[in-house]
């Protein structure tokens, strides 16, 4: 994910195309909702931050790839401190 960020960064500013990835982590979604609480427990105990995010947290992580014109080639990771 992070060579194709960069190569596309370097390859599109010349057309004044910015680039930028967000990574999430575990998100409270329908999904995650229908998983058993054991197997939810164990996923959001593995969050240094001891939760799951929201997806709001992911929607702030996109404004900001779009709202910031000189961010560029970089991949924002909104995981809770989870580095898979």
């Amino acid at each position: 994910m992070h060579a194709l960020t960069v190569t596309w960064s370097q390859e599109l500013a010349r057309y004044g195309i910015r680039t930028g990835t967000v990574a999430p982590g575990f998100i409270a979604t329908e999904m995650t909702a229908a998983m058993r609480p054991d197997m939810l427990e164990r996923i959001s105990s593995s969050v240094p931050l001891k939760q799951l995010g929201e997806p709001d947290n992911i929607a702030q992580s996109v404004a900001f790839v779009f709202e910031n014109d000189y961010f560029t080639g970089r991949i924002i990771e909104c995981d809770g401190g989870l580095r898979l």
